[in-house]
């Protein structure tokens, strides 16, 4: 069973990366795939002997919000996760429907059935686990800066303690290069985000000053929740050229707000990640949020098997991408270079 399971994972992992051009970053991206899904594939091939040694582990998944980023994650952790203990490990999944109070009550329940480590799927999930136990491993994905999700003044690089984790932080530097390279006649540069997510607060200010540097006028835009989105929206949409959103995870929940709002107005966005950029961008620099997931799921592999997580150093994705919306570029008469590759629809 688990050989079919690898083959499954196989040609999904096939499909996804026979999207995009024959250019170099392409290639590099399909064999770094290609690479993971042989890795798990051998693993999974193994996997019926690590259930027979009856190794048995129960872990609870606490995910935010549904949207495409942190699904792809959940899913590549739990792929990883069954290709290395196959039956022998079981998940709770919950989604906290974006609302961190939930998270806090979700993380409780795995508290109460003692589970044997902690999936925690976005910041706010990172947080509530934090709070909720100090003795269950715990390891994070999709977040993007530990030390501002934790508040680690003097963060390193290794939390500690019960917790780890990958990060989903792409190189902003490099996604600020990527709106010079496409937009060097713009001024003014808006830089829209949920002020409820820590993470999104360090993204834009980070970015803010390379774009600076570049000579961009840049503003905030800031909005507390879903509700008050459209109406910030709207005011950046008359006062930009260019609309910035990092990798927030309400945004990526209300892409469609964004784009009916900017594409209209033919004000294009450049976004954090490929989920975001597909409902309302044009252009990303963006990691694969499945390979993170499957990278968290190899991490908790070892924990299970006995590895001290308080020595594990937070991971960071290995490979990064320039992507590009072909529709809305096309929308708004964007041309891209040749090395981006297209978002598949």
């Amino acid at each position: 069973m688990k050989k079919f399971l690898a083959l499954l994972l196989t040609g999904a992992m096939v499909a996804l990366t026979a999207c995009g051009s024959a250019d170099t970053t392409s290639s590099e991206t399909t064999d770094a795939a290609e690479e993971t899904t042989t890795e798990i594939t051998e693993t999974a091939e193994a996997a019926d002997t690590t259930a027979a040694d009856g190794k048995t582990f129960n872990v609870g998944i606490c995910q935010l919000v549904q949207h495409e980023a942190l699904d792809a994650a959940t899913q590549g952790f739990k792929d990883a996760l069954t290709a290395e203990f196959g039956d022998g490990v079981t998940f709770d999944e919950q989604n906290a429907q974006g609302d961190s109070n939930t998270c806090a009550t979700i993380i409780n329940s795995f508290v109460s059935n003692n589970v044997d480590l902690i999936l925690a799927n976005a910041t706010p999930a990172l947080q509530a686990a934090a709070t909720g136990t100090t003795e269950i491993p715990i390891l994070g994905t999709s977040v993007t800066e530990y030390g501002v999700a934790l508040d680690i003044s003097d963060f390193n690089g290794t939390v500690g303690g019960n917790i780890s984790g990958t990060s989903d932080l792409a190189p902003l530097d490099g996604q600020a290069d990527m709106i010079k390279e496409l937009f060097p006649d713009a001024k003014t540069i808006g830089l829209l985000y949920c002020s409820a997510e820590a993470n999104s607060q360090y993204q834009v200010d980070t970015i803010k000053g390379y774009l600076e540097e570049m000579g961009y006028t840049c503003n905030y835009y800031s909005f507390s929740d879903s509700n008050d989105l459209a109406s910030v929206a709207t005011t950046a949409s008359g006062e930009v050229d260019v609309l910035y959103v990092p990798t927030d995870n309400t945004v990526a929940s209300n892409t469609e707000i964004i784009n009916n709002i900017f594409q209209p107005a033919g004000i294009p966005v450049v976004a954090g990640e490929e989920g975001i950029c597909a409902g309302c961008g044009v252009a990303t620099l963006s990691i694969s949020y499945y390979d993170l997931g499957v990278a968290t799921g190899k991490m908790a592999a070892r924990v299970l098997n006995g590895e001290d997580i308080s020595t594990m150093p937070v991971e960071y994705a290995p490979n990064f991408v320039k992507k590009y919306n072909k529709t809305i570029c096309d929308a708004l008469n964007i041309t891209v270079p040749d090395d981006y590759v297209a978002i598949e629809e």
